[in-house]
């Protein structure tokens, strides 16, 4: 198995089972994996360290993913951390909502796994430079 350990991905989803879903499977080819069920948390883990990619849910109580991808591209330290959108709103709408917004990409929930590994392995290779 390929490691990744040097990159860093954020998961920032307020369904509990998507979060453990996506560590699992990240964790397994060897990402290091951080997990905030809310905006609030993702903000206080972005303070710590900016993440290499965050996997960012739309519809969260209180701070929405739409006003979390607004206000990363906002700060001067996470304005090119790359983030991909894992919602089921997936009306045409939205989605040109949050690729105007600075979203790498988006992938439809459910979630077909492996085509996120492989968004996820290719996003990575081409904006990333690992340590």
């Amino acid at each position: 198995m390929e490691e990744h350990k040097d990159y860093k991905i954020m998961v920032v989803d307020d369904s509990t089972t998507n979060v453990v879903l996506l560590e699992a499977i990240l964790d397994e080819k060897g990402y290091r994996i951080e997990t905030a069920l809310n905006a609030s948390e993702a903000y206080a883990l972005i303070e710590k360290e900016i993440p290499d990619l965050i996997l960012l849910d739309l519809l969260m109580p209180k701070i929405s993913g739409f006003d979390f991808l607004e206000e990363i591209r906002k700060n001067e330290k996470t304005r090119n951390t790359p983030v991909i959108v894992v919602s089921a709103l997936t009306d045409e709408e939205n989605v040109d909502r949050i690729m105007k917004m600075g979203a790498i990409d988006f992938v439809k929930k459910p979630i077909d796994l492996q085509y996120l590994v492989e968004r996820v392995e290719q996003v990575l290779e081409k904006t990333v430079k690992p340590l």
